[in-house]
């Protein structure tokens, strides 16, 4: 644990995939071909949290879905990369636009999909769902699963050992 805290520190820009990560893996998809998603309202106000400490956010997902872009742009959040084959190409393209170093990253993924950024980024987080060789690749594992609070826990790390948790949480008890 000592070695996520320390990787957290520098981190100016934190990515996530969207299935089971910001959802809980499940794909649903109405009788008209629609597919629907689930998403944490809790994660939601932890990304946007950690967003007012200004640390940038992106999402970088396999799959591309009107619902996500509805979400990220509900959020605020402008770097969405759907439809992504190739996460690592995506990761480079974001770390060349933003002009930041590996090391400022976190990125937050449950899959083998995502080993690529997340063995060469600055944190790396997986849920408790990963397969093992994600959770061995992760500096730090959520105790909650995604879609069920995988997100905000990783915000509420991330600001807490960057030390701008207890500023953010001040605000709501003003």
């Amino acid at each position: 644990m000592q070695d996520a805290h320390r990787r957290a520190l520098p981190i100016k820009l934190a990515i996530f995939d969207v299935d089971g990560v910001m959802t809980d893996g499940r794909l649903i998809f109405g009788d008209d071909g629609q597919e629907y998603k689930a998403f944490n309202s809790l994660d939601g106000h932890g990304l946007k949290m950690l967003q007012s400490t200004g640390v940038e956010i992106a999402i970088i997902t396999g799959r591309s879905s009107s619902v996500v872009t509805h979400r990220a742009r509900n959020l605020g959040i402008a770097h969405l990369y759907q439809g992504v084959d190739n996460k690592l190409a995506a990761f480079q393209i974001l770390l060349a636009k933003l002009q930041l170093e590996p090391e400022h990253t976190a990125y937050m993924g449950d899959d083998v999909i995502d080993l690529p950024v997340m063995i060469r980024c600055g944190l790396a987080i997986a849920v408790p769902a990963a397969p093992a060789v994600v959770r061995q690749h992760a500096h730090f594992t959520t105790h909650l699963s995604g879609g069920n609070g995988a997100v905000r826990e990783a915000c509420e790390f991330i600001m807490q050992t960057q030390g701008s948790y207890d500023g953010v949480i001040a605000h709501y008890l003003a």
